[in-house]
């Protein structure tokens, strides 16, 4: 054997390169897509129980998911030394596919040793979707006023732990699921306070019936309230509206629930957009928002 032959019997084998692909719509065909997206994108502390489909079941047991808002450091996901497994939405790494980080990541720490660090790839490749792994329903959600869900609750808690914790649940500002709309949310922040609510329908669909309500002038909550633009989050529209800091919660329930009927309605016209209703798009398209 040549020296040249020898050299390349040694060499390691060459991985398969792994492709990122871009899904627009990542949580697409899942149950409940708008509510997916609220909890990546707007819901700092929430969590809801996930549960897997019976052939990924019958492999890995009966193990108790959590799929959570964040978890500390923005980990993918983690393992508790029981078995359980806390899924992470909001992370600091992405591929161009959310929902395959997403399956990767439960995949993962299902194969970790319970109570092990959960190490994912850089890019998920090909594979099974979130809709294989799991049991496709609503999801069962909670909002949380802070991170405490991080621990167990006969976890020890040192100073350290103290501190990181509430470090964290200082960055939570004020959200609470609004009944009248899935997928809606009302929040305060400094100085402001929202309703945020991501559309269920397809970009084209949404933008339609928002410029008739617009067109129309019945795109307020109520007369105290400001349309103050929309953002795009997955391939789903997310109207916002400002509202005055006083009001809490419950007092949005009603004015979004005759939004959401007026929308509803809109959104069945089968006809070609009005002048005004083509300018009242444009207007709108003019008043996208950036999404911190």
């Amino acid at each position: 054997m040549s020296k040249k032959s020898r050299l390349e019997s040694r060499k390691e084998p060459k991985q398969p390169k792994v492709r990122d692909i871009f899904v627009a719509r990542p949580f697409e065909g899942l149950a409940d897509e708008a509510e997916w997206v609220a909890l990546r994108e707007l819901v700092p502390a929430a969590t809801a129980p996930l549960t897997l489909a019976p052939q990924y079941a019958e492999k890995y047991g009966d193990r108790q998911i959590t799929l959570a808002t964040i978890l500390p450091m923005a980990w993918p996901a983690l393992t508790k030394t029981d078995g359980r497994v806390l899924l992470g939405l909001q992370r600091h790494e992405r591929s161009g596919d959310v929902n395959r980080d997403l399956a990767v990541a439960l995949l993962s720490a299902l194969e970790a040793e319970p109570g092990a660090p959960v190490a994912v790839p850089p890019l998920p490749g090909e594979g099974p979707r979130l809709g294989d792994i799991l049991v496709d329903a609503p999801l069962e959600i909670t909002v949380h006023d802070g991170f405490d869900f991080w621990l167990d609750a006969d976890q020890e808690r040192d100073a350290e732990v103290n501190a990181s914790l509430e470090a964290a649940n200082s960055s939570v500002y004020p959200t609470v699921a609004l009944s009248a709309a899935p997928a809606a949310y009302w929040c305060r922040v400094p100085e402001k306070a929202h309703v945020r609510w991501v559309l269920p329908d397809a970009e084209d669909v949404a933008m339609n019936a928002l410029a008739r309500l617009s067109a129309a002038g019945e795109l307020k909550l109520t007369e105290q309230t400001k349309f103050a633009g929309m953002f795009r989050a997955h391939g789903l529209l997310v109207p916002v509206w400002d509202l005055p800091h006083g009001d809490e919660a419950d007092a949005w329930e009603e004015p979004l629930a005759a939004t959401a009927a007026r929308y509803a309605a809109a959104k069945a016209v089968d006809e070609p957009l009005t002048a005004d209703q083509r300018r009242a798009k444009q207007g709108l398209l003019g008043r996208q928002l950036n999404l911190r």
